[in-house]
């Protein structure tokens, strides 16, 4: 969510570096963003602005910044209004020490009333000015020690960035929950992010800070320890985030270039993990628990957003193809809930586009805890999803810079077909016949993706002779049921229009009252061969005789839905099981326009965030 940007040079002016990865942490979303820097003579220089880092940057043309060290900081609000006062970088009482930080301080009114009875006045609302007072409370000279001694008092989540005027040679970094990443010059020179995209012009290599440390950054070098001041080992990788991945390419939004992208992520998802002749498929990742996997009778898989829709359809493709039993928690919900599964037989799926859900994270652990087999599904190659599973899937998307997730989503969902392929094949649920039929049927899906993204035309034209009304229902039957959702999600997230994903069989059950003229259907009715299929066109019937309008994704010509329809989106057909990835893109490409037509910031929509750090 916020994002942390931070650089220590010997000559260099650091301010430009920082305030360019300022530009990349965009995607993250923000309401407000902040600039400290420290001169040579320690002198700690500050300015702050609500908005966009082009107004911040403004600001610095009117009063120029200069110095060797400088931190970074873009704020999504939650104790307190986006504001001057509550951006950051925080100092504390004295202005010797300047704070950054992401995550939630859960005990911060404890300790700010504690610190109020030590004499210390704050000036914001929230949480971060804590850590400022704390580390100036415990501070006699040594600043890494008196960062550790002001964290073992905090409870919560963080990633933080310190400098003191005392020490102009010093960037100190600690982290607990959300993600801190240290960047290693290629000339001299160490940088902080919470997000290696921001260090890409700064570092070739990267170093991801274990949980519960800190590192001491110089202008020649860097020093990790544990909050207990214990050396610790952190492995140094190579940066994964190309400059590429963050160009739009011509198009005019990251979004819309990330959905025509799918036919390319679906292919790299695929590449090198289907077996045409032995019709399964090998998951490289999984290779270590490969054995476990056998034993394993249940799946719980655990999301958040599009990345909980994507494990409804895992559901349906774990079941009916592997026959294995499943369940499907929000993240947010299971953590408070009470583990009842046997741990012999139940493995555990963290599904997270970014690795770093602070919800998802929290489960992921609880479930080790209780002896799970952990796996994990993710975007990120070194977050912290990748790091703490037993084992994992790697999504193969590239970098997703629009907040609401399009190609992502189709990974995650390729990735689930292929999971289940390799499962059903090793318990026998399948044969070798159908499986080779089925990774045929996996090869055709990018390019029928390709011809999915035609539509593109008629979903704008849609948009704009339906752009009156503000209500839109999704409805879809067995694994389009959570297309549904995605869809809905998709329009309220980027084009702010009350939207609401069902099942088609529930509209009788209550969602057929809202039903009229001015209430649009999205009805996902493929598979005309499917038994569900004629209960659709029932359904569809039910909305027309309450003079609702449709628009129905179909996949073969039908005179009967033709009849009933507005609009008719055709699609290609596959298999059922695989349908979702190729009927979520025009509901994808629906979302898109109608954010543009109603002047919404497409890639950056407001109150959200692409990184979920806090609970």
């Amino acid at each position: 969510m916020c994002g942390i940007i931070g650089l220590i040079q010997a000559r260099e002016d650091s301010v430009p570096a920082v305030m360019q990865g300022l530009n990349f942490l965009e995607y993250r979303g923000y309401d407000s963003a902040g600039l400290a820097v420290v001169d040579t003579e320690g002198k700690i220089s500050c300015i702050k602005q609500v908005g966009k880092t082009d107004f911040l940057r403004k600001r610095l043309e009117e009063s120029p910044l200069a110095g060797p060290l400088a931190l970074g900081h873009t704020r999504w609000a939650t104790h307190g209004e986006p504001s001057e006062l509550n951006a950051h970088p925080h100092l504390s009482g004295d202005g010797r020490i300047a704070v950054v930080h992401n995550g939630i301080i859960e005990n911060y009114a404890t300790l700010r009333e504690w610190l109020e009875g030590c004499g210390h006045q704050f000036i914001s609302q929230t949480d971060t000015e804590v850590i400022a007072h704390l580390i100036q409370q415990h501070y006699r000279g040594d600043l890494v020690h008196a960062v550790q001694e002001s964290l073992n008092l905090v409870e919560g989540a963080y990633a933080i960035a310190v400098l003191c005027s005392d020490h102009p040679w010093q960037l100190v970094g600690a982290r607990s929950g959300s993600p801190l990443v240290v960047g290693i010059g290629d000339n001299g020179g160490f940088s902080l992010a919470s997000d290696e995209g921001a260090l890409q012009h700064l570092a070739s290599k990267v170093v991801h800070l274990p949980e519960n440390s800190i590192v001491l950054l110089t202008p020649t070098e860097y020093k990790t320890v544990s909050l207990a001041n214990q050396a610790v080992q952190a492995e140094v990788r190579e940066i994964s985030v190309r400059l590429h991945e963050i160009d739009k390419g011509g198009y005019p939004h990251f979004m819309l270039k990330e959905i025509y992208e799918q036919p390319d992520t679906l292919r790299n998802a695929l590449r090198g993990r289907i077996l045409e002749d032995a019709g399964t498929a090998r998951l490289g990742g999984l290779d270590p628990v490969i054995e476990n996997l056998d034993r394993i009778k249940k799946f719980v898989l655990v999301g958040c957003g599009s990345s909980w829709h994507a494990a409804l359809i895992g559901e349906y493709m774990l079941e009916n193809i592997a026959g294995i039993e499943v369940e499907v928690d929000y993240a947010s919900e299971l953590r408070y809930r009470r583990f009842t599964v046997d741990p012999n037989i139940t493995a555990m799926m963290i599904v997270s586009q970014s690795g770093e859900t602070a919800d998802t994270l929290e489960v992921m652990r609880m479930a080790k805890q209780h002896g799970m087999l952990t796996l994990g599904m993710c975007n990120t190659p070194g977050s912290s999803v990748s790091r703490e599973t037993d084992a994992g899937i790697h999504l193969r998307a590239g970098r997703e810079i629009g907040v609401a997730s399009t190609k992502t989503f189709t990974s995650q969902v390729i990735t689930f077909s292929l999971l289940s392929l390799l499962l059903a094949r090793r318990k026998g649920e399948m044969n070798e016949e159908h499986g080779q039929r089925f990774v045929q049927a996996l090869k055709h899906l990018p390019g029928q993706v390709e011809k999915a993204l035609e539509s593109n035309d008629l979903m704008k034209r849609i948009v704009h002779e339906n752009q009156e009304y503000t209500n839109v229902i999704f409805l879809g039957r067995g694994y389009n049921f959570p297309v549904a959702l995605e869809g809905a999600l998709k329009l309220k997230e980027i084009a702010y229009v009350h939207a609401e994903g069902y099942p088609a069989a529930e509209m009788k059950h209550g969602p057929i009252a809202l039903i009229y003229s001015k209430m649009p259907s999205i009805v996902i009715g493929t598979q005309p061969e499917d038994v569900l299929y004629q209960k659709m066109l029932s359904n569809i019937e039910e909305i027309r005789s309450r003079k609702g309008r449709v628009c129905a994704i179909a996949s073969r010509e039908d005179k009967n839905l033709e009849a009933l329809a507005e609009e008719v989106c055709y699609v290609p057909e596959t298999y059922a099981s695989l349908s979702p990835i190729v009927n979520v893109i025009p509901l994808q490409l629906l979302a898109y326009h109608a954010a543009v037509l109603r002047g919404c910031d497409v890639d950056r929509p407001r109150n959200l965030a692409k990184s979920v750090t806090v609970e």
